[in-house]
């Protein structure tokens, strides 16, 4: 469930936003700054970027979501995928 990364495991999630029209460069630029992002890519589709983040834990990463991403001007709506292990 924790990824090793940098000798410490690591929470991985991939969180979907939607943005608002004529908004999507600001946001992206705002998200390029926080640094719990580690990737982060423009789409096509019902979600207008997908970011890769990493934490501490699944908690940390819900707080980041809800503190840091959704506190943006501009972001409607977020999905968080959690990933796991086999």
């Amino acid at each position: 469930m924790y990824a090793e990364t940098r000798g410490t495991f690591t929470a991985i999630g991939f969180v979907l936003i939607d943005i608002e029209p004529t908004r999507e460069k600001e946001v992206y630029q705002k998200l390029t700054k926080i640094k719990d992002i580690v990737e982060l890519y423009p789409l096509f589709g019902e979600y207008d970027l997908i970011a890769k983040v990493e934490a501490d834990s699944y908690d940390a990463i819900g707080k980041l979501v809800v503190s840091k991403i959704r506190s943006i001007a501009g972001v409607k709506a977020t999905k968080t995928l959690a990933r796991v292990a086999f």
